[in-house]
């Protein structure tokens, strides 16, 4: 018997917001915008929650990092990829069973207060020191999509133009099952680590650059 298909785009992921970046603010009156439930696209999502005042988040759930994740831990990592691009400070607890404490995949992301797995905490540690916003940055031009990563100490530019990898960016931002993307274009960025393949399906990694810094070569 085959396995119930998993509808990735609506998998739930409950999310605690406030208006200030201290978390101790939201016990103050007017500060707190309560519990908000996740079930659809990200990217406006957030968006609209940033408008709305949003400045910090609380995950209540542990997030898988590993290959063999589930959806929510997939869509969780997705929803923290667009908080931080929005400048969101994000509370949450980073997951690893097997040791490979996600292979630096998400150094670019607001990093966990804790990472169950990590028993002497240094890769937690390690992530937080390392941390900056635009670590993994990427903008879009006429044409092309430039990738600014720096998640391995060193700035590495990808710049894409190829029609076929473009249209698939363009899908990937949501998350998009891995049998829809071509397999050229999973292999180049697979192996550029500017996606994470979970639960079947593939996202994509870099955060958007919201407000570009000055001077703009720091990232």
């Amino acid at each position: 018997m085959s396995s119930p298909q998993v509808d990735f785009g609506a998998t739930v992921v409950e999310v605690e917001l406030s208006r200030d970046y201290d978390p101790a603010a939201a016990r103050l009156p007017g500060m707190a915008l309560g519990t908000h439930r996740l079930a659809g696209p990200c990217g406006g999502t957030v968006a609209g929650w940033y408008a709305a005042g949003a400045r910090h988040a609380r995950l209540a759930h542990p997030v898988d990092l590993c290959a063999d994740a589930d959806a929510r831990a997939a869509r969780s990592l997705l929803l923290i990829r667009e908080l931080t691009a929005r400048g969101i400070a994000v509370d949450w607890t980073a997951r690893c069973r097997d040791g490979c404490h996600g292979g630096d995949l998400f150094t670019h992301l607001c990093p966990p207060s804790r990472l169950d797995g990590d028993a002497t905490g240094t890769v937690a540690a390690r992530w937080r020191a390392a941390f900056f916003l635009g670590r993994c940055v990427y903008r879009r031009g006429p044409g092309f999509v430039e990738v600014r990563d720096r998640r391995s100490g060193a700035l590495e530019v990808v710049t894409i133009d190829e029609p076929g990898h473009l249209a698939a960016i363009a899908t990937l931002a949501e998350g998009v099952a891995a049998t829809a993307v071509p397999a050229d274009v999973r292999r180049d960025l697979v192996g550029a680590h500017l996606v994470a393949e979970q639960a079947g399906h593939l996202w994509w990694l870099p955060t958007r650059a919201h407000r570009w810094p000055f001077p703009a070569l720091i990232v």
